[in-house]
């Protein structure tokens, strides 16, 4: 019984252990990005004017991409808004899409691999000056 106990101990331990280590996904919303991948001016709210305004859209995956493209399909106020397309390359474990939006409201924002796979998604509220 005590070996049992144990065992079961070690192998949550070894869990957690992994679980420390690995990384999520990670989309961030920004007014620029740096050069090395790090997000400038992080908001989940912006201000923009009334004829419209931009950020960019940082991804962060902790292995590399394996695709040649991926889309950003974008939801506002819950309903279906657009899909946005970008180039990429295999190795890239980070990379961000500039996007300009036009009306205020809560979006939804997710970043869909070739495989059809989500790698990350996120919430934005624009907002009008």
């Amino acid at each position: 019984m005590l070996k049992k106990l144990l065992v079961a101990c070690f192998v949550v331990l070894g869990f957690f252990a992994i679980a420390g280590n690995v990384k999520a996904q990670e989309m961030y919303f920004c007014e620029s990005v740096s050069s090395d991948g790090y997000p400038n001016g992080e908001s989940s709210v912006f201000n923009i004017s009334s004829n419209g305004g931009y950020l960019d859209v940082l991804v962060k995956i902790p292995y590399n991409l394996n695709c040649s493209s991926v889309r950003f399909e974008i939801y506002r106020n819950g309903d279906y808004d657009n899909t946005i397309y970008l180039d990429s390359k295999n190795d890239w474990v980070w990379f961000y899409k500039q996007i300009t939006f036009y009306k205020s409201g809560t979006y939804q924002i997710y970043c869909i691999d070739c495989n059809e796979a989500t790698l990350a998604s996120g919430t934005l509220t624009i907002q009008f000056n």
